[in-house]
């Protein structure tokens, strides 16, 4: 279907199996799609405002403007790709004219998407997806060991029960048990793990007993969907006491748990702290929880029936624990330190994220935590910035600083963080009344931080309104400040923007700083900063004329920033690699690596002609590469370039093979 399909939607009951297919489809058909597959999980959002910020972050994009819309259309409108967006039900409302424009904008662009309905959007083709086939009834043993149904439950029953298989004394039972379940495979995986401790004729019977209660109350036929909720309730009946509190309270992690969070966050009331790993490994033996390395994490239908089952009193204790924990582990993981655990402590985020965003969500239901999650939003500004989610940052300050009060003690800092990230978009008119409103409330507080980081970022402002020497002076007068205050954070980050920003203007200063800056990182061991100090003393030394050392520095942030896949640094790497690449004669490699970096512009949502210190060269760069190579040979060049994707141009700027095809359809 997806050959004559622009949109196809999978469509059925909950845990028939649609995101599986969907999953396999997309992995059997990636070397078909010539600029990739990319899957959206849709499950872990608590609202559609965030839908197009989870769509850019899977696709790499960093929101650098404040219309993210028009990021994603610009990126994918000239792409031939599959997108895949995964549960979709609960977004309906936004998904429809969000994937309505996506596909008018982007001819070449396909979407498959799974949902208990259809979307209702033009040209939408549907593809219902049944449950497995059963068996008739009289059905003989070949036919009976034939149907889908039967052949999953006897594959999970032999992962509990080693020998299990299908025979004449049992093939009437394992043909009731399917039957009974409607074939929905979600259901008979529960209750093939119910094999371990329950013999299969007693597991059969249990459930007939179960459904016979249900249709004598309700006596016409049971739909599917209740059929599956049957299910899941005799799960979790048989489950102990402390397995369906903990069931109930792991509901509330779109993002699933650690061991760790589990024993922070559930214990208490009814679970003994020490009790909560034997009960993670209880939900695990009985397939409601599924354990990937240390995390577990449960499918989105026994996470939503889980919830249901917290008394209001007790949905409310959990809720502020919750909201304790990752407020805590915001303030104790912040990006923005020079410590050696840097990248961990961005990684940790990454992974985070959905439970952190259903902590935030959580705070602005209740106005007197808008406190908390102002504070939360703020700390994570750096966070935001490289992993290029500034629209979701300001989304969540934004939404906080609604309910804040005037007198907050938190306020400046968030009016701080807000503005920055919006500055960083380019978006001046929202961004500086809340910068100059920070400042004045950092002046009349007292707080030299806040102001020295008002400072730096009025710098930025400066810097793009092409004020050179307005933004140097400001962010030297920054960087005086947190030296004076000893904040090596702060100083670290004014180092970066007057060694970047001021390399065109003083590059013999720029190279000062950047040397400084390097060596800060370096003696902190702050490995992600240390990259960004990497490019800006490449910049500066390329300023000065020394090729060989820029290339040097840059190639090594390239390397790294690619491993992270922090696309902002990276898009600048390949930038100033081919400037170098260009200057040696290499026009044709420097035509592909603009390419390489003109995709990864549209995608960070930015352009070097933005910036003081990228936007001469590049012009000289391009200039040189299309006299060289003549017109027809320099888009050649570039075409290619910009089709390599993130992995094969940080190869191809490392010195490998630019020319890797994806396989095209039907061939």
């Amino acid at each position: 279907m997806l050959g004559k399909a622009r949109l196809l939607t999978l469509t059925g009951v909950g845990g028939v199996g649609k995101t599986r297919l969907a999953l396999r489809a997309a992995e059997l058909l990636r070397d078909t799609y010539q600029d990739g597959v990319e899957v959206v999980e849709l499950a872990t959002l608590e609202t559609g405002d965030l839908l197009e910020s989870a769509v850019a972050t899977a696709l790499g994009l960093r929101d650098g403007r404040p219309d993210l819309m028009t990021v994603l259309v610009d990126y994918l409108s000239g792409r031939r790709m599959l997108l895949v967006l995964d549960n979709c039900e609960h977004l309906s409302a936004v998904c429809a004219p969000f994937v309505e424009r996506l596909l008018r904008a982007a001819p070449r662009l396909q979407i498959l998407a799974t949902s208990r309905h259809t979307l209702r959007v033009y040209g939408e083709q549907v593809l219902p997806v049944p449950p497995l086939p059963i068996p008739s009834p009289g059905a003989t043993l070949r036919e009976i060991a034939r149907q889908d149904s039967v052949r999953l439950f006897i594959e999970r029953a032999t992962g509990v029960v080693p020998g299990f298989a299908l025979q004449p004394d049992n093939m009437a039972s394992v043909a009731r048990l399917v039957q009974r379940l409607e074939g929905i495979p979600l259901a008979i995986e529960l209750a093939a793990v119910r094999l371990r401790t329950l013999p299969l004729e007693q597991l059969a019977r249990e459930l007939d007993e179960r459904f016979d209660v249900l249709a004598a109350k309700a006596p016409a036929a049971l739909p599917r969907h209740q059929t599956l909720r049957a299910t899941i309730d005799w799960s979790f009946r048989l489950c102990s006491t402390g397995e369906r509190r903990l069931w109930a309270r792991l509901g509330m992690f779109p993002g699933g748990a650690d061991l760790e969070t589990a024993e922070a966050v559930c214990s208490g009331e009814g679970i003994d702290r020490l009790d909560v790993l034997d009960h993670l490994a209880g939900l695990v033996d009985k397939s409601v929880l599924i354990r990937d390395g240390a995390r577990y994490s449960m499918p989105e239908s026994l996470r939503a029936f889980g919830c249901e089952q917290m008394p209001p009193s007790e949905m409310r204790q959990l809720r502020r624990r919750y909201v304790d924990h990752y407020r805590n582990l915001v303030e104790e993981h912040r990006v923005d330190e020079m410590v050696p655990e840097q990248l961990e402590r961005y990684l940790l985020l990454q992974r985070e994220l959905p439970n952190i965003r259903a902590a935030l969500e959580a705070c602005l239901s209740e106005p007197a935590l808008a406190c908390v999650e102002v504070g939360a939003a703020a700390a994570m500004w750096c966070f935001w910035l490289l992993a290029g989610s500034l629209t979701e940052g300001r989304y969540w300050l934004e939404r906080g600083l609604e309910q804040l009060p005037e007198s907050d003690p938190g306020r400046a800092a968030a009016l701080w963080a807000a503005s920055m990230l919006a500055i960083r978009q380019g978006d001046l008119v929202a961004g500086m009344p809340k910068l100059h409103e920070s400042i004045v409330m950092a002046r009349e507080a007292g707080d030299r931080k806040l102001l020295a980081n008002g400072l730096r970022t009025l710098g930025v402002a400066a810097f793009l309104a092409h004020d050179t020497r307005r933004g140097l002076s400001l962010v030297r007068q920054a960087l005086a400040l947190h030296r004076a205050i000893d904040d090596l954070d702060g100083v670290m980050l004014a180092l970066y923007v007057a060694s970047t920003y001021g390399s065109d203007e003083d590059p013999d200063q720029a190279a000062e700083y950047g040397e400084q800056l390097l060596a800060l990182c370096e003696r902190q061991d702050a490995l992600v900063f240390r990259a960004y100090a990497q490019l800006a003393l490449g910049v500066a030394r390329w300023n000065l004329d020394d090729s060989r050392q820029a290339e040097a520095l840059v190639t090594t942030a390239t390397e790294f920033t690619g491993a992270i896949n922090d696309r902002w640094c990276l898009t600048q790497c390949l930038e100033v690699l081919a400037w170098i690449a260009g200057a040696r004669g290499e026009h044709d490699r420097a035509a592909e690596l603009l390419g390489a970096a003109h995709a990864m512009w549209q995608a960070v949502g930015a352009s070097p002609e933005w910036m003081s210190y990228h936007t001469t060269w590049h012009e000289r760069c391009t200039r040189q590469a299309r006299r060289a190579l003549g017109g027809a040979g320099f888009a050649a060049a570039f075409r290619q370039g910009a089709r390599l994707g993130p992995e094969r141009a940080v190869a191809y700027a490392l010195g490998g093979p630019a020319r890797t095809r994806a396989r095209r359809p039907g061939g």
